[in-house]
């Protein structure tokens, strides 16, 4: 015989299956009144089987990431580059944005995603939502900025898939405004972790950081470019980790950076403004990261570089898939990371088709 389910339990089954259900609901579903079910919500959230506001199940909170979606524009030279005249080039589209990037790669592992970006009021912006929800990316909280173009990136790639240069048209991301923030914040709060990218405003980063700090919970910065490291405040208490290559760490410290010393020192400087762990990475030669009290090195494995666009941002969202999963293990999650820059690396897609919620599961 099947035990009846407590009061509690059934109205516990009642919330799984319909977060986001009113107190009134609830009593008229259950047969109780009000009062009894704020009671047994109560006591649901002492168990810690509910966190609190929106009624949000620890297993089902999302990964919230933050800042650029954009088309990216990918030319590859048929041929060595030839600089000051024309290329013979291949031309590749597809959807990119440092945070839309890893917001795909960690909703291909299966993790509630959720995306806040902001895209134009035009065809590419309601293409790019529209692929991201088809991946299961939540993107209800983003922001179609009327009268503005949606973001664009434009890579040259040589004949061997690495970046030449690249041009970068973001201005969307200024919409990414403090108060654009506070009014999504039931949308973000209860993250189970957030990651954003530095095209937001600097005013942005900071909230956020500040947040971060008050609240306790788990934040990853992604550097996008030298030039953003500007957007990075002075401040980092707060930030559980700040992923960057070694040339954006030279521009965070406002001085050049040489040999494996001055990359530990300058690791050192940041740490003393407040983050807590740093992963630089140094593309074939692998990265390095902060452990403990010093730093430790891991090399990149090898690979058939098809294209190197996205592989970055795959690294990103292994180590943040791992840190959900063992939180102060920084080595793991840089192995994770790297597999899937690996993958990334050897296809000639933005984010690897391959990747998958079983990835892990096969190294």
């Amino acid at each position: 015989m099947t035990a009846t389910p407590s009061k509690k339990e059934q109205l516990y089954q009642l919330i799984a299956a319909q977060p986001f259900i009113s107190q009134q609901e609830l009593a008229d579903q259950s047969g109780l009144s009000r009062s009894a079910v704020a009671g047994h919500i109560a006591a649901l959230i002492r168990d810690k089987r509910l966190l609190g506001r929106a009624y949000v199940l620890p297993d089902q909170r999302p990964v919230v990431c933050i800042g650029g979606a954009n088309i990216d524009r990918k030319l590859r030279t048929l041929g060595p580059v030839q600089m000051g005249t024309s290329n013979p080039v291949s031309q590749h589209e597809a959807f990119g944005g440092v945070a839309r990037n890893i917001a795909e790669n960690l909703a291909r592992l299966g993790m509630p995603t959720r995306l806040l970006c902001a895209v134009g009021d035009d065809a590419a912006g309601r293409s790019m939502l529209e692929h991201a929800q088809s991946v299961g990316i939540d993107v209800k909280a983003c922001l179609q900025a009327a009268g503005m173009h949606s973001g664009s990136y434009t890579a040259l790639l040589n004949d061997e898939g690495d970046m030449v240069l690249a041009l970068a048209h973001m201005e969307c991301c200024d919409a990414l405004t403090p108060d654009y923030l506070h009014s999504r914040q039931t949308q973000r709060g209860h993250a189970a972790f957030t990651i954003i990218d530095l095209n937001l405003p600097t005013d942005s980063i900071g909230l956020l950081l500040q947040e971060a700090h008050q609240q306790a919970m788990p934040l990853m910065a992604v550097a996008v470019s030298e030039p953003k490291m500007a957007r990075l405040p002075q401040d980092l208490q707060g930030l559980r980790l700040l992923l960057l290559n070694q040339g954006e760490l030279a521009a965070a410290v406002g001085h050049g950076i040489q040999n494996q010393a001055e990359l530990e020192a300058a690791c050192k400087q940041l740490q003393q403004r407040g983050v807590q762990d740093i992963i630089v990475t140094k593309g074939v030669a692998g990265v390095t990261f902060t452990n403990g009290s010093g730093m430790q090195h891991m090399p990149a494995p090898a690979a058939s570089v098809r294209d190197a666009t996205g592989a970055g941002d795959a690294f990103a969202a292994g180590v943040a898939w791992s840190l959900c999963h063992q939180q102060d293990d920084l080595r793991l999650a840089c192995e994770y990371g790297l597999k899937l820059a690996k993958l990334t690396l050897e296809s000639d897609a933005t984010v690897a088709a391959t990747i998958s919620p079983t990835i892990f599961e096969e190294a």
